[in-house]
């Protein structure tokens, strides 16, 4: 359809055209006169998202994923319900509470801010003082939720960790008190004495080497001959003893070459020899009896050492035995000493976060009182409807005429009958003359045939 085409429909149609247009500006005018005014009113949350929160990343995927759990925990019912509390309009009735739930979920609208963590809360209402009340109700709802939302797990943690640390403390005070009984039983009092047993065991393994070297000595002396015993030969006093029966000796076999054995001096030199014989026989016996006593207390020194290294072997093995059980018993109560001390550092950390009264919501201002209705103004909607209702015109007029098609140009009469137009004719008024035809062709004006 040609541009002369459309002209000529609308120049035709156009009471038709007005009564669509007047139609349409009417209801806009009776839509802005009858509808009721409503308010909105917003309170804006901040967001302020941890690495956390997104679980340890900043993906934009996890961010708006984030921000869309925000907005649905905004509109739950939870947040809802504890609306109606703040406002006192909770219902006992369950139906009834459900139905004004709904009612403050239909006119409630949470949006994210355009490429921010801020979340508008805004709700509409029939009067702007109820509708900034309600707003901000839901705003502090929504973050008494989130703070419930982020401790009541703490606080169940909490308990559930003061039942471990109870059973972590009866652990380590059970294990602590078997290590104490069995100390007491074994008599181990210290690491020290084991090493202190092993000690006394080595000295009287020394002891009973050195008895054994005395009395071996002491018995092969015994068995000697007793002028071949180091300590008859090494004596000063049998030394001397000798060495006067010696000169004696000699002074007797002098004497003998000129004196008879009766001779007095003869006599009194046999007599002195046979007194220095007497006692070199008597001190030799003398340290022979020394080592016999000396082998013999050996002896008896060395089963007692031999009896008891063998019971310090003995207390040895047996302190081992206890410090290996002790071993185990101390590992036990360090093992319950870390579990006592990594359940209480947990249950003092979930503690502090079941008490804690932040969370990552930021309410930036307070909903005021909106100083206009929403939606749009009246000289906005009657601007609209103009504009609509002149669409609608030149749509009902096209739509008409389509539907009863009449000849109203050249163009016309060229598309109905797909022939060339030769001449026109003059119309008898001016108003009703024809657009001429277009093209290189021979025209002449003729009265329209309407």
């Amino acid at each position: 359809m040609s541009l002369l085409q459309f002209l000529s429909i609308l120049r035709a149609r156009w009471n038709v055209a007005a009564l669509i247009m007047l139609a349409t500006l009417g209801a806009a005018l009776a839509w802005v006169l009858l509808r009721p005014d409503n308010f909105t009113a917003r309170a804006p949350v901040l967001v302020d998202i941890q690495a956390n929160d997104v679980g340890g990343g900043w993906a934009p995927t996890l961010v708006t994923s984030y921000l869309a759990t925000q907005i649905d925990v905004a509109r739950s019912d939870r947040v809802t319900e504890r609306v109606l509390a703040s406002l006192k309009q909770l219902p006992t009735d369950a139906a009834e509470k459900r139905e004004r739930m709904k009612e403050l979920q239909d006119n409630l609208e949470v949006k994210p801010a355009r490429e921010s963590n801020i979340i508008n809360i805004a709700w509409t209402g029939p009067s702007a003082a109820e509708a900034a009340r309600i707003a901000n109700a839901f705003a502090e709802a929504y973050a008494e939720v989130a703070l419930d939302l982020k401790t009541n797990p703490a606080k169940h943690e909490s308990a559930w960790f003061d039942e471990q640390v109870r059973a972590a403390r009866q652990k380590l005070e059970q294990a602590q008190l078997r290590l104490s009984e069995f100390q007491q039983k074994s008599g181990i009092v210290s690491e020290d004495q084991a090493d202190h047993e092993m000690a006394r065991l080595t000295e009287l393994s020394m002891q009973l080497a050195q008895v054994q070297a005395q009395t071996t000595d002491s018995q092969s002396k015994r068995g000697a001959s007793r002028d071949t015993v180091a300590e008859v030969i090494q004596s000063p006093l049998i030394n001397g003893l000798k060495a006067d029966i010696a000169r004696v000796e000699a002074q007797v076999e002098q004497a003998s070459a000129t004196l008879g054995p009766r001779h007095p001096q003869m006599m009194r030199l046999q007599g002195e020899l046979s007194a220095l014989r007497s006692r070199l026989a008597t001190e030799t016996g003398r340290i022979a009896n020394s080592i016999d006593t000396t082998f013999r207390a050996g002896k008896a020194r060395e089963s007692e050492l031999q009896a008891a290294l063998n019971a310090q072997r003995g207390r040895v093995l047996a302190v081992n035995k206890d410090r290996g059980q002790l071993a185990l018993l101390r590992q036990d109560v360090q093992s319950a000493q870390r579990a006592f001390e990594e359940v209480s550092s947990g249950a003092a950390k979930t503690r502090l976060q079941a008490l804690t009264t932040q969370t990552n919501l930021r309410l930036l201002a307070p909903a005021v009182e909106p100083a206009n209705p929403s939606g749009p103004s009246a000289r906005q909607a009657l601007a609209v409807a103009a504009v609509a209702g002149l669409l609608l015109a030149i749509a009902g007029a096209l739509l008409i005429e389509l539907g009863n098609r009449r000849v109203r140009s050249i163009d016309d009469i060229v598309m109905a009958t797909q022939l060339p137009v030769l001449a026109t004719v003059p119309a008898a008024s001016p108003f009703a003359a024809l657009p001429a035809a277009r093209g290189g062709r021979l025209a002449l004006t003729h009265g329209s045939a309407s």
